[in-house]
């Protein structure tokens, strides 16, 4: 919104500051972050007060893990109100893809709500229909996937491209709405599934949120793409804003969700955090690279889509309980222990994805 300054510029004066995303990005992630820390206790203290019990706890999950009865959920709003706020302050609201990563995330938001609600005014584990939530979020992300491809230049619309092979460019023609509706989807359950710890999924969606942040600047920018020999999307430099108010609305949250919790994410956090990384990476055209980045989030969803495979198949179970950092819970590890070494694999991960920009 406040972009809008820089019709009073003459190109010498502080209004010509706000041209610039990386002057906006920083003061975006600034704005995210003292939101986080002004409103999270007052956010927690009401959350207290409403839920009363808190968010129930699986009676088949680790002991530790009834130590937390009583905590509040729903810590998502905390991060999703300083995301928004920071990014319409700070974001160019005549960008489409700015509104594309808007609406799917509080989109999600909201599925994570109403199952979040109906967990703790009920008192149980099973909240919304896993069906209804799952049909809702193809909705979504079939609208968001199909306003990217309009957006998108004609020559990468419908198209994937590969990390790496920069060159190819596989034609997917209208396929490409169904495969982005899975790459949005299947990254909002992802992160879903891992935010089971004090911490545990924050800290990896700020990092692959910064990657892509930074990749989204990379691809929106000319000589940028000239240099690096990746394909230009222009436009989506300005995700670069939404990114660093993600995190630094994650890093208020993080003051308030590290070890142990006094508010835990909730569904209402990690589907719409989940949703936001996948429709960035849909219209930056780093669906692949997502998958490398996010590769936490893929190995706690295979995890799950095993251990019930193979327990329909023999019976039997593959892991002590999924998802997999259930299964090091299990195995004695300290819950703080679990939650850095999954977030030292999430940086390692993000390098890597990041280095896929410079490899031919």
């Amino acid at each position: 919104m406040l972009y809008w300054l820089t019709e009073f510029s003459d190109g010498g004066d502080i209004f010509n500051l706000f041209r610039y995303i990386t002057f906006r990005a920083g003061m975006a992630f600034f704005t995210a972050l003292i939101f986080g820390f002004i409103f999270g206790r007052p956010l927690i203290n009401l959350l207290r007060r409403r839920q009363g019990k808190g968010q129930p706890i699986r009676d088949d999950g680790p002991q530790t893990h009834f130590a937390k009865a009583g905590t509040p959920t729903m810590g998502g709003l905390l991060i999703l109100s300083a995301l928004l706020f920071s990014t319409l302050l700070w974001a160019r609201l005549d960008n489409v893809y700015v509104w594309i990563v808007l609406g799917v995330t509080f989109a999600f938001g909201l599925i994570g709500f109403a199952d979040d609600y109906a967990k703790v005014s009920k008192q149980n584990t099973k909240g919304v229909s896993s069906k209804i939530r799952f049909i809702l979020g193809l909705i979504i992300a079939a609208a968001a996937c199909t306003a990217a491809a309009w957006a998108h230049p004609d020559a990468l619309a419908y198209k994937l491209a590969l990390p790496v092979f920069k060159d190819t460019l596989l034609n997917l023609g209208w396929f490409f709405v169904p495969f982005g509706m899975i790459v949005i989807v299947g990254s909002a359950n992802a992160v879903n599934l891992t935010d089971g710890l004090d911490g545990l999924a924050i800290m990896p969606v700020m990092i692959a949120a910064g990657t892509l942040g930074v990749i989204s600047y990379i691809v929106g920018n000319y000589n940028y793409t000239e240099y690096l020999g990746v394909h230009f999307v222009p436009g989506t430099g300005e995700l670069l804003i939404f990114t660093a108010a993600l995190f630094g609305g994650g890093l208020g949250f993080l003051w308030y969700n590290a070890p142990p919790a006094a508010v835990f994410m909730g569904d209402t956090g990690s589907l719409a955090l989940g949703g936001a990384l996948g429709a960035i990476a849909v219209c930056t055209k780093h669906e692949i690279v997502l998958a490398i980045v996010g590769g936490l989030f893929v190995v706690e969803a295979m995890s799950v889509i095993i251990q019930v495979l193979y327990f329909k198949r023999t019976g039997r179970r593959v892991f002590l309980m999924a998802p997999i950092h259930h299964h090091f819970e299990k195995k004695g590890w300290a819950e703080p222990q679990i939650v850095i070494r999954f977030w030292i694999i999430s940086l390692i991960l993000a390098l890597i994805g990041l280095a896929t920009l410079k490899l031919r």
